[in-house]
């Protein structure tokens, strides 16, 4: 099953450094789950000044600079993988260097009907 591990932290509380090193660390880890074959996909996101939200209401697109809310720890990046269970998805976001720090959400990722494939992630799924 997969399982989206949705990484939130104080993104104010890293200098540059210990952020490079986060990233560096975060690296190794998904070589490790790629190795373990847990690796579907993870990635950073930039600051949330960077954020641009979207609705649309009655028709009309709204348009508005920064996240969504304004929370003491944001959205800073994800992991997508691939677990035998919820208490397998808990073990591996437990290994995620930020949970360290701030907070990681574990969510299950619905499979609907009619939603195009990821190629390489049936690539990964059918590899044996």
């Amino acid at each position: 099953m997969r399982y989206m591990l949705l990484i939130y932290l104080d993104e104010k509380t890293f200098s540059q450094s210990e952020r490079e090193d986060c990233y560096k660390e975060s690296a190794q880890l998904a070589r490790d789950l790629e190795a373990s074959g847990h690796y579907l996909a993870a990635a950073p996101l930039h600051p949330t000044v960077t954020a641009t939200t979207l609705r649309v209401r009655d028709g009309k697109r709204l348009v508005t600079d920064g996240p969504f809310a304004e929370t003491r720890e944001q959205l800073g990046g994800y992991y997508l993988v691939d677990a035998k269970d919820l208490d397998d998805a808990l073990r591996i976001a437990a290994r995620i260097p930020a949970a360290r720090f701030g907070t990681v959400e574990v969510r299950p990722v619905m499979e609907i009907e009619g939603l195009p494939r990821d190629h390489r992630l049936l690539e990964f799924q059918f590899k044996d």
